[in-house]
């Protein structure tokens, strides 16, 4: 479903005015894209934040104006909780575009009875498809997955009409045994004998400190 924000033109800019835009409980914007000028905007920081939370790209704006819009880029604070500017471009349902999408593992992998640790190596990937079926996530089944195997991208399950742009041999997880520490090592290193400042010479004298 596709979000709707309601959204407001803005003339002003610059750090205090945001500011005080952020005061009002709404966050700077500007739309972009197609050739067309940029506009700035200000939409409800609490619309706006529903919409990133429920995983929207593509939103309706209304109100200032009429527009589909992909949400290219969120500006977050430093604590990552609170939205600080976006930028929307102009797009159209139908329209194909690359986007990146995360990636999350679907199963149990068999491998782990065997003794092995699943790693999950990429989390994103980038793909290319209608503006209209931007999915919220890719699922990759690790149902499979023995010990000692990977899974690669090209094994994503992608929605109809997509198309992987990332590395097809890329690989996304795998099943490996948990690394030990060498235990004839870590014996060596504990078994030294720790450097004494000052410690006496095997002629009987005692060094001296440099």
């Amino acid at each position: 479903m596709t979000e709707q924000l309601k959204v407001e033109t803005r003339t002003t800019t610059g750090k205090r005015h945001a500011k005080r835009q952020r005061a009002e409980g709404r966050v700077p914007a500007v739309l972009y894209g197609h050739g067309q000028e940029v506009v700035g905007l200000s939409v409800e920081a609490s619309a706006l934040g529903a919409a990133i939370r429920h995983g929207a790209r593509l939103v309706e704006l209304s109100g200032a104006l009429t527009e589909s819009a992909l949400v290219r880029a969120v500006q977050w604070d430093t604590f990552g909780t609170e939205v600080l500017h976006v930028d929307f471009t102009r797009v159209s349902a139908d329209e194909r575009i690359e986007v990146t999408i995360s990636v999350d593992l679907n199963g149990t992998a068999p491998g782990i009875k065997q003794g092995g640790v699943v790693q999950h190596l990429v989390h994103e990937v980038e793909i290319e498809c209608p503006a209209g079926a931007i999915p919220e996530k890719l699922l990759l089944s690790v149902n499979h997955l023995e010990l000692g195997q990977s899974i690669l991208a090209s094994a994503i399950e992608l929605p109809a009409g997509a198309k992987l742009i990332s590395a097809e041999d890329a690989v996304v997880v795998q099943c490996e045994l948990p690394q030990e520490e060498d235990e004839q090592d870590a014996g060596a290193a504990g078994a030294a004998e720790p450097e004494l400042i000052g410690r006496k010479a095997e002629d009987g004298e005692e060094e001296k400190e440099e």
